[in-house]
């Protein structure tokens, strides 16, 4: 259990500094070209875990699974992680990670529609909690930061979101490391088609000063830092290891004021305080249907 929470704690603070990264080299290299570099550095990373893990669970691809890999590709890799890397152009990093770690929130919805969830007094709660707390951030009575990036990271959150629970399906057939990895890859290729088209380029841009960046978010976010998710929840619990987005709109912005010097204003702070009371209502209520299950 020990080792259980310790792959939390790596894994809240690799996801803290994926919106620093992407900003560092925001204004050097194309967001799509950056999303397309990152998930194809952290699916090949995957590869070998899936590989294994898919020959453990004895699975034969069939003409479905990649029409749903590439449903799940689109909408993880080309949609959310394009407004995602879009958002970190547009407004600061610390703001991007607090709007995005607010994913929890829209999946609530999306399930009781989709998977026919039941919704609970501590879901509508942790909603409610944490609408409060984008709008703290969002500060619509004084707006000073760039509305056009909140959107963005709104949207990545959104279909995020969306992603999971449409994964969510699947799951118990692939398992968390193929379904990622396989989403990556399959998505990766949908979006170089894409780069093709709309003529972005795929390594003009790279340098010998972003390099370590683009490699760091696609090996140590990407790669590493989903595999230390998935080991959190083999030795604790799903739950448990939802513990990383509820320390994750606290650290964020603290490694973006020590690394970018970005200022917490007190609407984004106010913002933090109502995300974190959302994330544990949400983090409670599990807990406590694990332990009536």
């Amino acid at each position: 259990m020990k080792k259980g929470y310790l792959y939390v704690v790596i894994t809240a603070f690799i996801f803290s500094t994926m919106e620093i990264g992407g900003k560092i080299i925001s204004n050097e290299i194309n967001p799509f070209q950056l999303t397309f570099l990152r998930f194809l550095i952290g699916g090949l990373f995957l590869l070998p875990f899936a590989i294994k893990e898919f020959k453990k669970r004895n699975l034969k691809l069939e003409k479905y699974d990649f029409f749903y890999f590439m449903l799940t590709g689109a909408l993880c890799v080309i949609v959310s992680m394009g407004f995602f890397q879009l958002a970190i152009v547009y407004t600061k990093a610390s703001v991007v990670a607090i709007v995005f770690s607010t994913n929890p929130m829209f999946t609530i919805p999306f399930a009781y529609f989709i998977l026919k969830e039941n919704l609970t007094k501590s879901t509508i709660i942790s909603l409610v909690l944490s609408f409060i707390g984008i709008i703290c951030i969002l500060n619509p009575f004084n707006i000073t930061l760039d509305i056009k990036g909140i959107i963005f990271a709104i949207l990545a959150a959104l279909t995020f979101s969306l992603y999971s629970v449409i994964g969510k399906m699947k799951i118990e057939k692939y398992g968390g490391i193929i379904m990622n990895c396989f989403t990556f890859l399959v998505g990766d290729i949908i979006l170089f088609i894409g780069i093709l088209l709309f003529k972005i380029p795929v390594i003009s841009g790279v340098s010998s000063s972003n390099i370590i960046h683009i490699i760091y978010l696609g090996i140590v976010v990407t790669g590493l830092g989903y595999l230390f998710y998935f080991f959190a929840m083999e030795e604790t619990s799903a739950s448990t290891a939802s513990i990383v987005f509820f320390i994750k709109p606290a650290l964020a912005p603290i490694l973006s004021l020590i690394i970018l010097a970005e200022n917490i204003p007190f609407n984004t702070l106010l913002g933090i305080v109502f995300i974190l009371l959302g994330s544990f209502v949400t983090l409670k209520g599990k807990k406590n249907k694990e332990a009536h299950e």
